[in-house]
Formats: structure tokens, C-alpha cells, sequence
């Protein structure tokens, strides 16, 4: 059984003793939390929370100790029931609540569920944010309400059109190209509420027909909820049975965007993004930003078009903070997250799916043609198990200083650039494992230089110098 507990949330798999996996008690007690947290922002009350869910079997029981529990702190709920994790954050600004919890466990499989917290702007809430909710984790520091006083409860369903609606709104959307584009488009939903969203979309942006592939939300996940290559062979037979323009697979609680290009073939979770921001940088100049475990490709584009591209630590909302510094005009993760501020600061599997048809219908191409006019690198993703007495930030420090003559970026972890290629290594903060990304423009380059810096992190192990 496991609970891990962040400063954005909580999430874990279900069953087990309070404190070591996700419970009602672990559930009530962070909820408690957050609604205190809540009230301390609005003393003047009266104070609104949109709550929605994805379609994990496990969502509706969450979901209503959540509901429950804010109400007795004596907040209002806005229920938005089965709703993406990007029309939650939408639904609190649409809606001027004070914040927003999304059930979610994301790409995790089915047994887990994980509740994030959003403050009033709809964006997930940061560390400082997150520290100042734990504080009112103990027992003396709730204060529930009286039976006058408890919060009321509304189910709105409408927030998904809400959505849908400021997304063909905005300028860089064409809905009338895309429907004159007659395009054929198969969408995995992984039966939950990408199963909802994402023909209601295309049904929006005059798609002419959609091919539905695991689209019943009822939590089921046919396979590895998370979008990539090696789960989404369904979706890659119906692209080619059904002759579509292409594929959309989502994650469970659609904040990330994969594409399966019309030869069955995956166009890249890396370059989701990419695709996204070259569509936006045609139309409006400003800076990009990715975090440091995403491909360099959206680096290459960028400064191609004259304008300037910066890094974040890994994390929406890292990548979040260094867009409002600089003034982004688009920026998201590799994992196939697109944020665009003219709709709102989080990842949107939606909006990226709309800015991508946009893209494809007015260049007249096809999806392999317009991957085609992107910079090609590969990615290598890997991971070293080590004892757990290891002194993990030791490990790091060692790859820095055998590799510092290059340059070396430490804004998360350790990144080693190697001219066009890099290595970036993060620890993990609750098991003892180094992740390792490397990014070269061909694969064997980019697998063989993981492999070289896990060679050296086995001679650290045995205790062989730093060369």
C-alpha cells in the first residue's frame, strides 16, 4: 500500500491503514485542511469549491467524502461530477469559487486515486501555498460547522461546454478550417472522461467524423492509462482501419496529449507541445518555456523564430511560475501538457488537441508531413535502483564534478549538456531511484548516453574516483 503526500495533494492506492495508503481518514483529514485553508483566504465568506472527478471506479466515493467534508467546514460545493482536470481549473474562475479539487491519480492504474487542490485562480496551488495547507493538518487546528451553518451543495454539468466555448474563442482556434479540412479523427479515452470530452470537442470544432476507441467513462481502463506508444495499439488499428487523419489518445484526467499520426505510427509526446507552439509562434511572438526533462526541440523552434525560450524545473507548476515571470505566450512539459495563458495556466489535453487540428487544417498536410518539419531528436528514459542507505544527492554531485567541464544546469537535479545531446537526472523524493533522461538526434546516441552515466553512477557505488 502507498500514500504519498505532496505539497499539491495527496494521492495513493486504495485500501489499506490510515497514514500508509489512501483512506476516508487520510481523505477527510486533507480535506479538512484545505477548506480551513480556505476560509483563512475569505474571511468574509460565502466560500465556493468546484469539485470534479475522473471516471476511476473508486472516483464517486472520494468524491463524496470530499463533497461532505468541505461542507461541514461550511463551505459551499459546485459538483462538476465527471469533469477534466482543466475544466475544473476553468470551472473556478467561470464560476469565482475560492478554489477547486480535482480526483485524479492521473496515469496511475486503477487502484489509486489522488486529490489536487487549485487556489482561486484555478491553477494548481503552489509550494508556498501547499505548506501553508499542511500547517492546519492537526486535529486543534479545525473547526467544523454547525448544522445552520453547513455549506450547500449545487451540481452543475455544464462546465464542459463552458469550456469547450472559450476554446473555440480563442483567436489562434479556427473551428471553420478545421471543419472545412473534412477531417477523420479516432480519439482514446481510456474510458473515462476524455471518453466525454474529446468527441464533445471535435463534435464542436466540426470534425466530420470520429472514430471512438474505449470512450465509455466508466473507469475501466482497457490498458496503461498513460499515453504512450506501447498502449495505444487499438488506437494506432483504428487510425488505419477507419483511414482517419489521425489519433488523440488522452490520460485519464485529460491534461496530457498524445497523437497517432495517420500511418498508425505515434507522432511524439515530446512533440505535442512543439507542434502547439509553432502554430502559436506564427501568430504571436514571445517566449516558450518547457521544463528540463523536454525535448530541445521547442528550443530549436523558438529561437529560429527570433524569440527567446527558457527552462523550468520539472512540474506544472514550476513551469507555470517561469511562464508568468518572463511572459510566455505558451509553454507545457513533454509529457504531452500544453499550457496556453489566454485560456488558463494549467496542462490541457483539450485545448492542445484544438491549437493542433488548427495547425494541421491551414497547412494543408498530413500529421507524418508535419512532423517532419520539426527538428528530430529521441529521448531515452531510464531509471537506477539503488541501495536505500545511498546518499542520492551525493550520486549527483559526483556526475557534476566528473562532468564539469561541460555545462552544467542544477535548477532541478543535475542536466549535463553534451553539445546537441544532455542528460538530465532527478532523484526521486520516496523510493531510492535516479531517474535519467537523455535527449540525442538519433535513438542508439541517446540510450547509449543514459547507459554511460548509469556506468558511472555503478562505479560511485563502488567507491571509484571521480575522474
Amino acid at each position: 500500500m502507498t500514500l504519498i503526500q505532496s505539497i499539491s495533494g495527496i494521492r495513493g492506492t486504495l485500501g489499506g491503514k490510515p497514514g500508509e495508503a489512501l483512506t476516508p481518514v487520510d481523505i477527510v483529514q486533507l480535506c479538512s485542511a484545505f477548506g480551513m485553508w480556505l476560509k483563512g483566504r475569505n474571511p468574509d465568506g460565502p466560500i465556493a469549491v468546484v469539485v470534479g472527478r475522473d471516471a476511476r471506479t473508486s472516483g464517486m466515493m472520494v468524491s463524496q467524502l470530499v463533497l461532505g467534508t468541505l461542507q461541514a467546514i461550511g463551505l459551499d460545493v459546485i459538483d462538476a461530477g465527471l469533469a477534466t482536470t482543466p475544466t475544473v481549473a476553468m470551472g473556478v474562475s467561470f464560476r469565482k469559487a475560492a478554489g477547486g479539487v480535482v480526483i485524479t491519480a492521473s496515469h496511475n492504474p486503477k487502484n489509486w486515486n489522488a486529490l489536487k487542490f487549485m487556489n482561486e485562480k484555478g491553477e494548481i496551488v503552489t509550494a508556498n501555498q501547499g505548506c501553508e495547507i499542511q500547517a492546519f493538518m492537526a486535529p486543534e487546528k479545525l473547526h467544523f460547522s454547525p448544522v445552520d451553518k453547513i455549506g450547500n451543495y449545487q451540481l452543475d454539468e455544464t462546465l464542459l461546454e463552458m469550456h469547450i466555448e472559450k476554446i473555440l474563442a480563442l483567436p489562434a482556434v479556427d473551428a471553420e478550417a478545421i471543419a472545412a479540412a473534412g477531417f477523420t479523427v479516432a480519439v482514446d479515452g481510456v474510458n473515462s472522461v476524455g471518453g466525454i470530452a474529446m468527441p464533445l470537442l471535435l463534435q464542436f470544432l466540426g470534425v466530420k467524423k470520429i472514430v471512438e476507441v474505449f470512450c465509455e467513462p466508466d473507469g475501466l481502463f482497457p490498458h496503461n492509462p498513460e499515453p504512450l506508444p506501447e498502449n495505444l495499439g487499438e488506437l494506432s488499428q483504428a487510425v488505419i482501419q477507419h483511414n482517419a487523419h489521425l489519433g488523440f489518445a488522452v490520460d485519464p484526467d485529460v491534461d496530457r496529449l498524445a497523437i497517432i499520426s495517420e500511418d498508425g505510427e505515434f507522432f511524439g509526446e515530446e512533440y505535442t507541445l512543439v507542434a502547439a507552439s509553432d502554430h502559436v509562434l506564427e501568430q504571436t511572438p514571445g517566449p516558450t518555456v518547457s521544463n528540463l526533462s523536454s525535448t530541445q526541440a521547442l528550443k530549436e523552434i523558438t529561437l529560429k523564430r527570433g524569440h527567446q525560450y527558457f527552462s523550468s524545473a520539472v512540474g506544472e507548476v514550476n513551469v507555470v511560475e517561469v511562464m508568468k515571470q518572463c511572459g510566455a505566450v505558451i509553454g507545457g512539459e513533454g509529457n504531452g501538457g500544453v499550457i496556453y495563458p489566454p485560456l488558463h495556466y494549467g496542462r490541457d489535453a483539450l485545448l492542445g488537441a484544438a491549437l493542433f487540428l488548427t495547425s494541421l487544417a491551414k497547412s494543408g498536410i498530413s500529421c507524418t508531413a508535419l512532423r517532419k518539419r520539426f527538428p528530430e531528436y529521441y529521448m531515452s528514459k531510464n531509471k537506477v535502483e539503488l541501495p536505500s542507505d545511498t546518499d542520492m544527492q551525493e550520486i549527483l554531485e559526483k556526475v557534476a564534478a566528473k562532468y564539469h567541464k561541460q555545462t552544467v544546469d542544477r535548477t532541478d537535479g543535475i542536466k549535463v549538456w553534451f553539445d546537441r545531446e544532455w542528460v538530465h537526472l532527478r532523484r526521486s523524493n520516496t523510493e531510492p531511484i535516479i531517474r535519467i533522461y537523455a535527449e540525442s538526434d538519433h535513438q542508439v546516441k541517446a540510450d547509449n548516453l543514459a547507459e554511460k552515466i548509469k556506468v558511472d553512477i555503478r562505479e560511485f557505488l563502488k567507491g571509484d574516483p571521480v575522474d
